[in-house]
């Protein structure tokens, strides 16, 4: 029986924006101006990760930038909460963490408490598939490719398919995703396609290839 996934999350949007929900300060002291402050430091560290993408790429340093992706970047946290096992309904077969699943933008940065449970399936199109433990490293991100970079490479890096088991303990994460632009055109690289390697994908618009992948997981 499959009942869904038990995490637990709260999300924190674009600080420009201006539409989030922040617990009060007397209930939280310092909650907001802590996460707003990490907020800024983990979009600037995926800003510079993606200079090295497109270096390995054969692209500029700030080719990102360049082609408008970076001018608004949308960043998006989420606070993860799994519950231990003792705490689900023992009566449940198949009850995970997060089912398996890859993300949709660019890259995703996380950090983790040390508690196991994150796997990954390096070859996602195969079958069956062979899922891995991740090792957690003090101090250390974990780096996801999300499906929108592998839409620009043309399949050269592939997006990162993952999921949490239900972990013997309470586990804690953070989930930071970056979202290019909202009107930052999504198209094949130059130096991933080729006469023998055409482009799989169509160019779209970032914001409507985000909202079809909401509107496709969210909408039944």
């Amino acid at each position: 029986m499959l009942i869904g996934d038990s995490k637990e999350t709260f999300y924190v949007g674009p600080l420009a924006d201006g539409l989030n929900q922040w617990p009060l300060e007397e209930d939280l002291p310092s909650w907001r101006s802590t996460m707003e402050t990490y907020h800024q430091k983990v979009l600037s560290a995926g800003t510079k990760l993606l200079s090295l993408i497109a270096l390995s790429l054969k692209l500029d340093e700030d080719f990102f930038g360049k082609v408008g992706a970076l001018n608004e970047p949308l960043g998006f946290i989420r606070l993860l909460h799994y519950p231990g096992s003792g705490d689900l309904d023992s009566s449940s077969e198949e009850v995970y963490g997060a089912s398996a699943h890859s993300d949709y933008g660019m890259i995703t940065l996380l950090m983790t408490d040390g508690v196991p449970g994150l796997q990954i399936c390096r070859e996602k199109s195969k079958q069956p598939q062979v899922w891995e433990d991740v090792p957690s490293i003090s101090g250390a991100f974990v780096v996801n490719i999300g499906d929108m970079l592998e839409r620009w490479t043309n399949c050269l890096f592939r997006s990162t398919l993952h999921r949490v088991l239900p972990p013997r303990q309470e586990r804690y994460s953070v989930a930071s995703f970056m979202e290019p632009s909202k009107d930052c055109i999504v198209e094949c690289l130059g130096s991933c396609c080729s006469e023998a390697c055409p482009p799989r994908f169509p160019p779209i618009k970032a914001s409507d290839y985000l909202e079809e992948r909401l509107r496709l997981t969210y909408v039944k």
